[in-house]
């Protein structure tokens, strides 16, 4: 029986010639993740283990993101346990402020990920990563702490699901308008413990930035992981950031899929997902009732990259937010706010009445940077809208692109690109 991309990544990692969805393995780690808030949990059951270090300095990495630069004394803690962890055991990707980013458009960005690697991640969007031809998938905080002590993961492994888009897409429609679609489609658990896989003449036309989108919110629909085919596009983007050699892994014809799901990509618009679920979606036609916002939020490991960026200042630019909106505009990595710098658009969002934030997940789960108050909307580039997820209880968020969030700064309400 012939295997997915994802069963011939694990096969190799486990030292095994095959292996079948539902099967338990025991696979070695290319990479572990930890962030501010995961990564001291992780630690502290270190300890309990009593092991002599990690098993590779060079396989671990740690971001602080979440709540950095530090919004408390807890978060200042966190921080400190995690600085202190990496001073300690010399992890060669510790990133401190000034040098980290949002975890996930960091590791891609300093060559940490490429095609063939499996990764974990004690954050759930690791799954990210499958944008590169990786496996990456996110885990517990215990899982990490095992991962790091002994650079090995149990796993078993997922049957999958094919996506194959197809055809080339209008204008404005993205990465997020695709995944969204998709989530809309199926539900936030019509993929539960599966692998995504994206394939089809559509992947030509999606940027590698879009790819990361996708992938990244894999998790949205209960995947286990998303992944890309490793194409030339992917290859140059992983030989402009890494020295590492990426090994190329492909379906076999003859792979086994619970389901193949065609997506025409010319056919979609611009999708919105309401209030309080990712798959409470609707086109941007759809909405028959204007829905009033006070903040737009562009940035997350979802949609902070310079695609984004570039997007949404070129809706934005000789434009002004509406009155009584606020807009953040939240850069994914320290590269990405200087070349975002340099190439004028901080100055167009700052023009336009936005703010703009040094690399931090800050809003998006809530943390500080944007949270919202009572009954408040946002339109947001991020990747949940559950009930409390950026602030209190009554207020609601609205997931869209960053084409969707600049055009409904403008207008006040969501909005269209066409719009504005």
């Amino acid at each position: 029986m012939g295997m997915t991309m994802t069963q011939k990544i694990l096969a190799a990692h486990a030292g095994l010639e095959s292996v079948s969805a539902g099967q338990l393995i025991e696979a070695n780690l290319d990479l572990v993740l930890g962030n501010d808030i995961t990564s001291p949990v992780a630690i502290h059951e270190m300890e309990k283990m009593k092991v002599d270090g990690v098993f590779d300095k060079n396989k671990i990495a740690l971001v602080p993101d979440h709540f950095v630069p530090n919004k408390d004394i807890k978060s200042a803690q966190h921080c400190k346990c995690v600085r202190e962890f990496a001073i300690r055991n010399n992890i060669t990707n510790y990133f401190e402020v000034g040098q980290m980013g949002i975890e996930h458009a960091l590791l891609p960005e300093k060559g940490l990920t490429v095609a063939g690697d499996v990764i974990i991640g004690a954050d759930s969007h690791t799954c990210t990563y499958g944008a590169v031809g990786a496996f990456s998938t996110g885990v517990g905080s215990t899982d990490m702490a095992a991962g790091m002590a002994t650079g090995k993961a149990w796993f078993k492994v997922p049957a999958a699901i094919k996506f194959v888009l197809k055809n080339k897409p209008a204008k404005w429609i993205s990465g997020k308008d695709i995944i969204l679609h998709i989530i809309g489609m199926i539900g936030v658990d019509g993929a539960l413990y599966k692998s995504m896989e994206f394939v089809g003449d559509g992947l030509q036309y999606l940027s590698m930035d879009d790819r990361f989108t996708i992938a990244n919110m894999a998790i949205e629909a209960g995947g286990k992981n998303g992944i890309f085919p490793v194409d030339d596009l992917c290859l140059e983007y992983i030989k402009a950031h890494s020295d590492r050699e990426p090994v190329v892994y492909e379906a076999d014809e003859d792979a086994q899929y619970d389901e193949v799901i065609e997506i025409d990509l010319s056919t979609l618009k611009p999708t919105v997902a309401f209030p309080h679920l990712p798959e409470n979606t609707k086109t941007i036609d759809e909405i028959e009732q204007a829905v009033k916002i006070d903040q737009v939020v562009i940035g997350s490991c979802t949609n902070g990259r310079m695609d984004d960026l570039r997007i949404a200042a070129g809706i934005l630019k000789g434009k002004k937010v509406a009155s009584g909106i606020r807009l953040i505009v939240i850069p994914g990595t320290q590269n990405i706010y200087l070349q975002a710098m340099e190439e004028g658009l901080l100055r167009t969002f700052i023009e336009a009445g936005g703010v703009v934030s040094t690399p931090t997940c800050g809003p998006c789960l809530g943390g500080y940077m944007g949270v919202l108050a009572e009954n408040e909307r946002c339109v947001s580039t991020t990747n949940r809208n559950f009930i409390g997820r950026m602030g209190h209880i009554t207020s609601e968020i609205y997931l869209a692109s960053p084409a969707v969030a600049a055009a409904s700064a403008i207008m006040g309400k969501i909005a269209s690109p066409e719009e504005v």
